[in-house]
């Protein structure tokens, strides 16, 4: 196998599985395969420019394709909201107590930004928290909020 790929793989088949892995991630989405079809194309040129055997090539492609996936992880993705995994609120949503919690009671919280579909939420805490104060989610706890005042 790896003596038909000497005698057949051309530099320009690098830069073919580059395009072609780059049109994949079009319809992918995730830009993970974009760094991979970037080095096929880069492994293409450079054997274009100085013909080298086809573990060297092979070598060059794992290598700049695990560059681009640190890079990848370390600097271009997107940072995820630290969240419960429930839905896509955030554990940095703020809200206002509308009706006070008593230390492990119950209460209304009306949040600036709708959690889970609502902004005004029964809500509990650890410690008492009177009306109009500012609080933070600690935790969903199925149909109650656990909140702690800022």
């Amino acid at each position: 196998m790896l003596e038909f790929l000497t005698q057949n793989l051309l530099w320009w088949h690098w830069i073919i599985f580059g395009i072609s892995l780059i049109v994949i991630e079009m319809f992918v989405g995730t830009f993970f395969i974009l760094g991979l079809g970037i080095s096929a194309i880069i492994v293409g040129f450079t054997d274009n420019l100085h013909p080298i055997i086809i573990e060297i090539e092979i070598i060059l492609w794992i290598a700049l394709s695990l560059i681009s996936i640190f890079i990848w992880f370390r600097y271009l993705r997107d940072e995820k909201e630290e969240s419960s995994g429930q839905s896509n609120y955030s554990l940095k949503t703020k809200g206002t107590v509308e009706e006070p919690i008593e230390a492990y009671g119950r209460g209304k919280v009306k949040f600036d930004k709708p959690v889970l579909g609502n902004t005004i939420w029964f809500a509990t805490s650890q410690n008492g928290i009177s009306v109009t104060s500012r609080v933070k989610i600690i935790e969903i706890k199925g149909q109650l909020i656990e909140v702690e005042e800022i």
